[in-house]
């Protein structure tokens, strides 16, 4: 059962039936991504969302500025893959001015970057993460099924050089495909002033491949870098944050997300917004709620955040937890429900 969460989060937040606050809102801009990764998209065919349906910018800062009112303050713009959101730059200028969220970042495979990353520096943006799997130009090409490694290097290198400091590596681990080369990716980060974030294989939205004997566990990431480097060092003070931060005896640190194996759902104040307006409150939720519905039916800003609030209150959510309790755990969605609900899809509701 989940504990209730009090000290760790500020009571000015709206918190759920557990304690934990709405605070973090994952902002999805397009369900649409330029690569097909192993992990997240192994299909050859995919049901998009109709874009006529999806949120215009006005209405998106609209529903963000009233997720910040009951204290969702922190956004991260994801997708799909949000640089192929057109005029996304222009979007984080009008988050800035009108949501004003204490912190606003982005996540994306990096393959746009090089051209885009001075204009979103300029519009505002201030942290960037980055997906990273592989060094390997013919591996990356393998789990992502498109040749564009020295496109995400060239996007990386374009970060660093308009100023994003705050740069964080993100790697999904998968076992026979990429795990011998966790110290070779943590060095690359290391060497480039960005801190890197290891990822356990999830069984979430379109891992329709997932098995247990693909997870390469925190324990077992671990041991394998104690065994390169020395001794590992938690860092501890880990709060709501989904990585926990390690140490190693160099001074590098990088983090580690095990959802899939130690789920902090006790901690969890994460929610997710699709880029047509379904709001879902846990990332292994089956069903959302329709906020395009509510704004576009004329409801007041006090209205709505009446209604974030009061569905936030009662969540009482804990998906990843229920997932490592399951006796025989497979496939979280299989195929055919991903066809008639596209909204199941990791792509469509962001990571």
């Amino acid at each position: 059962m989940v504990s209730p969460v009090t000290s760790a989060f500020p009571r000015s937040h709206v918190v759920d039936a557990f304690g934990r606050p709405l605070q973090n809102l994952r902002l999805s801009v397009t369900d649409r991504c330029n690569l097909r990764c192993s992990y997240c998209m192994p299909e050859s065919n995919y049901a998009w969302l109709p874009r006529a349906e999806l949120l215009n910018f006005a209405e998106i800062c609209r529903l963000a500025a009233n997720f910040s009112r009951v204290g969702a303050s922190r956004i991260r713009l994801t997708g799909g893959e949000p640089l192929l959101r057109q005029d996304l730059a222009d979007l984080i200028a009008m988050l800035v001015t009108r949501a004003k969220p204490t912190d606003l970042a982005l996540t994306t495979n990096g393959v746009l970057l090089a051209d885009q990353a001075r204009s979103l520096r300029n519009a505002g943006l201030k942290r960037l993460t980055v997906s990273l799997d592989t060094l390997q130009p013919e591996r990356f090409q393998a789990i992502t099924r498109r040749d564009k490694l020295g496109q995400v290097f060239a996007g990386i290198d374009a970060a660093r050089a308009v100023g994003f400091d705050e740069l964080k590596i993100d790697t999904v681990v998968v076992r026979g495909q990429n795990d011998d080369e966790l110290a070779a990716l943590l060095n690359y980060a290391r060497d480039i002033g960005a801190e890197l974030r290891f990822i356990e294989y999830m069984d979430v939205g379109g891992a329709t491949q997932w098995t247990p004997q693909a997870v390469v566990s925190r324990a077992e990431i671990i041991e394998r870098l104690a065994g390169d480097y020395g001794s590992v060092r938690p860092l501890g003070g880990r709060g709501s944050a989904p990585a926990e931060r390690f140490e190693l005896p160099d001074g590098t640190v990088f983090g580690i997300i095990a959802s899939a194996t130690t789920p902090f759902c006790d901690r969890c104040d994460r929610s997710r917004l699709t880029a047509d307006g379904t709001w879902y409150q846990c990332l292994y939720a089956t069903a959302g709620l329709d906020l395009r519905a509510h704004l576009r039916a004329g409801r007041s800003d006090a209205d709505l955040a009446e209604l974030i609030a009061d569905t936030w209150s009662m969540r009482t959510a804990r998906g990843a937890e229920e997932r490592t309790q399951m006796e025989h755990r497979g496939v979280f969605v299989p195929v055919s429900a991903l066809r008639r609900q596209p909204h199941l899809e990791m792509h469509t509701r962001g990571g």
